[in-house]
């Protein structure tokens, strides 16, 4: 099918954006006057990312929320948050929030996105950022409009080693790429903590909570498709339990596979004329790259990133809201939109459907 992207996305065109910068920063080093985070949801992926957060000096635990008052007050009492609320509301009229990171699953983020930036507050949003390329569109509308920053939480491009893949690509060393794989998946339980990820009404799928991965690899390359075609099979539940894109280019094509029940790794390969980039484990947060050249001569990068990764996106959200800037130029906001478009198009040629938001909030 080909594409069609919304007008804000157009400016995306080619490929992503590198920073060489990004290869040597330490981003547990402070850069400003502290900010004050707030986080809401106390899920896995909150802790992870609150852990990491303990590690910036600069980074003030100050809030957390949670549905319930115990999970909250647990979650502050272990990771030395200042307050915790019920309810994201509450959070959003502490005027000492600087930042709100938004752990919830899928199907909550625009609700949540949509009152934190109407409250003024900065936002980075956990991937998938929303259920549809509507809802991306309004929240980007409505940061815009409120002067205030967003971007979507995607870790991996962030990373010293994504960077350095993204640069080896783009300096010309391995010739003109032209074609990619990228692949993610893993059994998922039905029960809690991952029972969500087969839930249409949480946004469930294997698309939202790992294709956004492996979409990465292809559009931070070759930029966004001219055409994709998607094959996968539904769940009982009626979300995709495991799929296949392919992108189309004029001179490239690409394949990004995820999978929420078979254990199919977490590679990435670029291949150009006269080389190729692997990434053997670990696609989503690459420790080694390894190339090799036109004679079959292989070499690998070797990279340990500061924690586990997490905190180049954390520096990288504090040094934006510091400079003033409403988006981080490594993650536009307009791929986040032109992203959610294919994600769009995807489901609709598996027939995947997901409640409104509207019906969401029944």
């Amino acid at each position: 099918m080909r594409m069609t992207y919304p007008a804000s996305s157009l400016g995306v065109g080619g490929r992503s954006t590198f920073r060489d910068s990004q290869l040597t920063a330490d981003p547990l080093v402070p850069t400003g006057d502290p900010l004050n985070w707030g986080v809401v949801s106390t899920g896995n992926i909150a802790r992870t990312v609150t852990k990491e957060l303990a590690l910036l000096p600069d980074a003030g635990l100050h809030a957390v929320s949670s549905r319930s008052a115990e999970s909250a007050q647990a979650f502050a009492s272990e990771f030395g948050f200042t307050k915790s609320y019920v309810g994201h509301r509450q959070l959003l009229a502490d005027d000492d929030v600087d930042i709100v990171y938004v752990a919830a699953p899928h199907g909550q983020h625009y609700s949540i996105v949509h009152d934190a930036l109407t409250a003024g507050k900065h936002v980075l949003c956990e991937k998938a950022f929303t259920i549809d390329a509507l809802e991306a569109a309004e929240l980007v509308r409505l940061a815009g409009m409120n002067r205030v920053f967003l971007m979507e939480a995607l870790w991996t491009r962030f990373l010293p080693s994504f960077q350095r893949a993204l640069q080896i690509v783009h300096s010309g060393d391995l010739g003109t790429p032209h074609w990619a794989r990228a692949d993610l998946g893993f059994p998922a339980p039905r029960t809690t903590p991952l029972g969500r990820i087969w839930d249409p009404h949480a946004g469930g799928g294997a698309l939202l909570d790992l294709g956004v991965y492996t979409l990465t690899w292809p559009v931070s390359v070759f930029g966004l498709p001219e055409t994709v075609t998607a094959v996968g099979q539904l769940s009982a539940e009626g979300v995709d339990q495991q799929c296949d894109l392919q992108l189309s280019y004029k001179d490239a094509f690409a394949h990004a596979t995820c999978s929420l029940v078979a254990r199919c790794g977490a590679t990435a390969t670029i291949a150009a004329e006269d080389g190729r980039l692997d990434v053997f484990e670990g696609g989503n947060h690459p420790r080694t790259l390894v190339l090799t050249d036109s004679n079959g001569d292989v070499r690998a990068e070797r990279f340990q990133p500061a924690g586990r990764g997490y905190t180049y996106e954390l520096r990288e959200v504090m040094d934006c809201v510091r400079a003033g800037k409403l988006e981080s130029d490594l993650m536009p906001l307009a791929e986040t939109q032109a992203v959610m478009s294919i994600f769009d198009e995807v489901r609709r040629q598996l027939g995947v459907h997901y409640p409104t938001t509207a019906e969401r909030a029944e």
